[in-house]
């Protein structure tokens, strides 16, 4: 793998990358060690992966979120879209088949591309999903009757 320059995000490409990572959930954790080899390792493989992924930074007093970011942007040839407390969201485009389609300065919007379907060989062994259950009706006296409730000041008492 070559390392890539990371690309400057303009505005616009920022709020899309932001607005694509908000249901995320961080995958990779910097913890007191500080941004070891290890954890180099592991947000590589994450963005290799995902192409946008949330780094937690956590356990680190001496550094923080914003302090780490042009760090794990130099370090991993990717960007840093956005920092909001203690996460980072991180982003580095795929050469070959990209995920996402950032969008471009002539007002050309973004996209995510549509992942190919799996063919019928990895789709071996998935259970189909169960079928709706017959709805049970009630028997006996309770059938079609609406409970009435009762506030708690008329405990003990009886209504006629």
């Amino acid at each position: 793998m070559t390392p890539q320059t990371p690309t400057v995000l303009t505005g616009k490409q920022r709020s899309y990358l932001r607005a694509l990572a908000h249901p995320l959930k961080p995958v990779v954790q910097i913890g007191h060690g500080g941004l070891t080899d290890a954890v180099l390792a592991a947000i590589e493989g994450a963005l290799a992966i995902h192409e946008l992924i949330k780094v937690r930074v956590t356990g680190n007093e001496e550094m923080s979120a914003s302090e780490l970011a042009p760090e794990v942007e130099k370090r991993t040839h990717s960007s840093v879209a956005q920092v909001i407390g203690k996460t980072l969201v991180v982003y580095r485009g795929r050469k070959k088949d990209p995920v996402i389609i950032l969008p471009q300065a002539d007002g050309t919007p973004g996209r995510q591309v549509a992942k190919p379907a799996k063919s019928a060989k990895a789709s071996k062994g998935v259970r189909p999903p169960k079928a709706a259950k017959p709805s049970k009706s009630r028997s006996g006296s309770q059938s079609g009757k609406v409970s009435q409730f009762v506030k708690p000041s008329q405990f003990g008492k009886r209504s006629n």
